[in-house]
């Protein structure tokens, strides 16, 4: 036989083996299980060549050191990955019991089992079997946090540093057949690379700083010739899925062959297979990039958030000798745009309402890494009328993708960075070249799902150039990508416009107009009137609720709530214990109340592209920010559901523009009506109906609108309501409702109907004095009534400052800045309130009484004292707190108001009746307080300051307090 024929023959015949391997093959080892482990707190690992020595422990992977009970105890030296702007835990010698180290309870965020920044080494042997020979063996290690590095046997294969996509290393030239041990080192210091301490993607503020692999880790199998990347670029007009793939080999040697493309629908009832697309190849090199054109068929179904339909695209490679690759990637045929200030969904505008997920997962301390994880959280999300979800400076994993195109909801993920407290943005440094090569890796690992819409590099960055690199990081990537927009970053007021923005993330257009009497009649369209982009307010609401203390019990993973048992013991210290589920639920009818009012305002917002609220659950972090109307867990707290919420956040909402909430009898009530309707499709002939009831359900007035032709879009008038309310004839509280008939969308607002004229019904027996004079402290000792009106005068609790509002994101990341209470609590059945219908909250129509008024510190009254109106203070203070009571002085009675309730009678028929309703109870003989308070101590309020005041003992502020000067710094 000739040479160069028995050269071929042994060249068919290896390829032969080489095919009939890979068939043979399995191409996955399943590495997780047991691993052998080492903490290196000291670094000396490498110097000391553990890759070459057995680690002394074990460990599960995948998993964190954290789930394994590995690292060091919390102490009081713990060196924290995260700021801490209010250190008066520290020095506060009211907190020093929570210091001890058998009490330790800390405020700021949870409480991690242990902590652990440093590296650490993971080990494990491997049998490769003879089949993979000849084959390309990559490791592939989902979510390590966050640089890895890896050594076979005593080989170093390289270094991989991700915090949003899988690290994968080539081991073909190291796993010969037989067995290997393969090493990792996981280091989780933020080290030359810093994306800021405070990002969502490491701060001990959100998931916890840990360290290991918390998702798929294993070994892969595959041919010598392999599809690397494929990206689908989806074009409804032209029915048509731009394919783009690249091909690596690592044989010396072109190849030919064909690249087969098939398609098919996989979770729509309609199933539709499309046509297979083949085309042939070559390669004469080590890589290719190939681009096909995919005719999709007649009948494609596209995707949003009412049909969220999907395909599955299998490519498959397969060359002249019969080597073969595959790549199964899902994507949606969808066209994610841009028209006017408005984003579009296939040429249909959509509105985004959408809230910003901060990765607060405390049983695991990281996020879901299976696809069931994030369809609970996307589906309750939509459940709650939300379609639309941020990532506050991180990247979820793969699953979170995955889900949201099951479900239909559109997903800004951000580069993993808030890029400020310690480290900045455009000014040279290593993080500015680390953002592109994250947000490169999302768009090549991510980019097919259809939910993946918009990209921000992350959050409010610091840096005196970091327009300049935020407008060029957008320029880049529209040239690169154009499935879907892109903002430079998610900012507040204070940070610089980057005008090459396709949208704006900025928190303009939010906040509640309640400096002035309460209406529903403004929006925010002077907020985005100079911008021609979609403008999506920023972090909108982050109204608190109080600590919800039967939550403490669900926190059976790896994060304890030390934060609320802190807030917990604290309470019943100031001698409050009975009082914390009063003040959860008062205060969190007062959070929803204020969402509420902040979110129509930007439903009423012509142009408005949407909101992204901040958030729809808790926030652990920042000095326990609890502004979620769902707690960490993504469920209900006891004073909303989903069904109360949508009436105000839905596709579509009825909303009623009233210039007031409170009326006299002798007023008539007036609104104009109108539709916010985002819906899959316009209505037709659509019903609305419009009633006023009073408490009992009683029907007061009626109405219906003409049946119109509804568009798709906001601010669409239906029609006007005008009623009388004089047949109301005593204080009363009324619900007025617009239903679009015959579904479930409609709408309710609270109003306040009080009689024009009120009896005088001053009376000789009650002394009314604006001072605790001489003339009062006669009265009391005399046994006799007295009226004291005290507003202004309160020494004594001076230093808080009570809004309407409650407080925002929360008093110990904002150093106290105000407001400082959370609303009221007030019980609506006792006597003093039989002539003024109160809830046990606060209310709209108490506006008139609570903003900016006085309230008492009655930290020297009896612990079992109790006032008829008590705010609720911050729970970082626990202040007892008063804004009216009632108490026995000697053999006198009292009742004391830190309240306005007499000046502008003409304009405040609220504080009016509270007035002529407290009174009636002080003539009557109901009025006989349980308690005796000693005169010394109400003179107090009078005359010395508060013994107990907030001290932060630190200089530092977040950025949101600075001045520009201090920024441009």
């Amino acid at each position: 036989m000739c040479q160069p024929l028995s050269r071929l023959l042994a060249l068919v015949f290896s390829l032969f083996l080489v095919v009939a391997g890979a068939q043979a093959a399995k191409p996955i080892i399943d590495l997780k299980g047991t691993w052998r482990f080492q903490a290196d707190p000291a670094d000396k690992g490498i110097s000391e060549r553990w890759f070459s020595a057995k680690l002394r422990e074990t460990i599960k992977l995948p998993g964190s050191m954290l789930e394994n009970g590995k690292g060091d105890p919390v102490t009081l030296q713990t060196k924290w990955t995260g700021s801490i702007y209010d250190s008066s835990w520290y020095f506060n010698p009211r907190m020093e019991k929570f210091r001890r180290a058998d009490n330790l309870k800390f405020p700021f965020w949870l409480t991690p089992d242990k902590h652990y920044v440093g590296a650490a080494w993971y080990q494990k042997e491997v049998n490769i079997p003879k089949s993979w020979k000849g084959q390309r063996i990559s490791l592939y290690l989902e979510r390590p946090h966050t640089e890895t590095r890896v050594w076979v046997d005593d080989k170093e294969i390289g270094m991989e540093n991700s915090m949003v996509v899988a690290h994968e290393f080539d081991l073909s030239a190291a796993l010969s057949p037989g067995k290997h041990v393969i090493t990792l080192r996981i280091d989780n210091r933020i080290k030359e690379i810093n994306v800021g301490k405070d990002s969502h993607s490491l701060t001990d503020h959100t998931q916890g700083n840990w360290n290991g692999v918390v998702g798929k880790l294993e070994l892969q199998a595959t041919a010598p010739i392999w599809l690397d990347d494929v990206q689908v670029y989806p074009d409804i007009a032209r029915k048509m899925a731009k394919v783009k793939m690249t091909v690596h080999s690592s044989l010396e040697k072109p190849v030919t062959g064909n690249i087969t493309l098939n398609a098919n629908s996989f979770n729509t009832s309609v199933k539709q297979q499309v046509k297979p697309l083949t085309a042939p190849f070559t390669l004469e090199g080590t890589k290719i990039t190939l681009e096909l054109e995919y005719p999709m068929g007649d009948n494609i179904q596209t995707w949003d958030e009412f049909d969220p339909a999907l395909y599955r695209l299998t490519a498959n490679l397969s060359t002249s000798t019969g080597l073969q690759s595959e790549k199964n990637v899902q994507f949606g045929m969808r066209d994610f745009g841009i028209d006017g200030t408005r984003f579009s969904i296939n040429g249909r505008p959509i509105h985004l309402r959408g809230t910003v997920e901060n990765c607060q997962f405390p049983l695991t301390g990281y996020a879901p890494m299976d696809v069931a994880g994030w369809e609970r959280v996307f589906k309750i999300a939509k459940k709650y009328g939300l379609n639309h979800m941020r990532f506050h400076s991180y990247c979820p994993p793969e699953a979170a993708f995955v889900a949201a195109d099951l479900v239909g909801f559109y997903l800004q993920p951000e580069g993993p960075s808030w890029c400020n407290h310690g480290t900045s943005l455009g000014d040279g440094k290593p993080v500015d070249q680390f953002i592109y090569e994250e947000t490169d890796r999302m768009a090549k690992v991510y980019g097919n799902y259809a939910s993946f819409c918009m990209l921000a590099y992350g959050n409010e960055p610091a840096g005196r150039n970091q327009a300049k690199y935020l407008a060029e990081f957008i320029k880049y990537w529209q040239a690169k990508d154009t499935r879907r927009k892109y903002t430079g970053a998610s900012v507040g007021m204070s940070w610089p416009l980057v005008p090459e923005n396709e949208f704006m993330v900025k928190s303009g257009p939010r906040n509640l107009p309640w400096d002035k009497r309460p209406a529903s009649t403004e929006n925010y369209r002077a907020k985005i009137a100079d911008f021609n982009v979609p403008y999506l307010a920023h972090e909108m609401g982050q109204w608190c609720a109080f600590p919800n203390f039967k939550e403490i019990k669900k926190y059976t993973g790896v994060y304890k709530a030390k934060n609320f048992e802190l807030f917990q013991e604290d309470l019943a210290d100031r001698g409050m214990a009975d009082l914390g589920e009063r003040f959860l639920m008062a205060s969190g009818k007062l959070q929803v109340l204020s969402y509420k009012n902040e979110m129509e305002m930007s439903l009423r917002t012509p142009g408005a592209a949407g909101f992204q609220l901040l958030s729809l659950n808790d926030y652990s972090g920042q000095g326990t920010a609890l502004v979620g109307l769902l707690d960490a867990f993504w469920e209900e707290k006891g004073y909303l559901n989903e069904q109360e919420f949508t009436r105000f956040c839905n596709q579509t909402v009825p909303l009623a523009r009233l210039p007031k909430f409170v009326y006299r009898n002798n007023e008539t009530l007036q609104a104009e009506v109108e539709l916010y309707h985002f819906g899959k499709a316009p209505l037709t002939k659509a019903k609305t109906s419009w009633t006023l009831t009073d408490e009992k359900g009683k029907k007061i007035a009626s109405g219906a609108f003409e049946p119109k032709d509804v568009p798709i879009g906001s601010n669409f008038a239906l029609g006007s309501i005008n009623t009388a309310l004089a047949s109301i004839q005593k204080a009363s509280k009324l619900t007025l409702t617009v239903s679009l008939d015959g579904t479930l969308f409609g709408n309710d607002w609270e109003i306040w109907v009080y009689p024009a004229n009120l009896p005088d019904t001053r009376s000789n027996d009650i002394h009314f004095t604006t001072a605790l004079d001489a003339k009062a402290e006669e009265v009391l000792k005399a046994g006799g009534s007295v009226f004291l009106q005290a507003a202004g005068k309160i020494e004594k609790g001076k230093e808080v400052v009570q809004h309407f509002a409650p407080v925002f994101w929360n008093t110990s990341w904002f150093k106290m800045r105000p407001p400082h209470t959370l609303g009221i609590v007030v019980d609506p059945k006792a006597p003093a309130f039989a002539d003024f219908p109160t809830d046990y909250h606060s209310n709209l129509q108490w506006w008139e009484i609570l903003n900016r008024a006085q309230v008492m510190n009655l930290e020297d009254f009896p612990a079992s004292f109790r006032p008829l109106v008590q705010p609720i203070d911050t729970w970082f203070l626990n202040r007892k707190l008063g804004l009216l009571l009632e108490t026995k002085v000697g053999d006198g009675k009292l009742m004391l108001c830190s309240a306005d309730l007499t000046s502008d009678a003409e304009n405040r028929p609220v504080a009016q009746q509270l007035l002529h309703s407290l009174t009636q109870y002080m003539q009557s003989d109901r009025f006989n307080p349980k308690e005796t308070v000693n005169l010394s101590v109400i003179q107090a309020l009078f005359t010395t300051p508060s013994r107990d005041t907030f001290k932060a003992y630190s200089n530092d502020s977040p950025d949101e307090l600075k001045t520009k000067a201090q920024l441009k710094h």
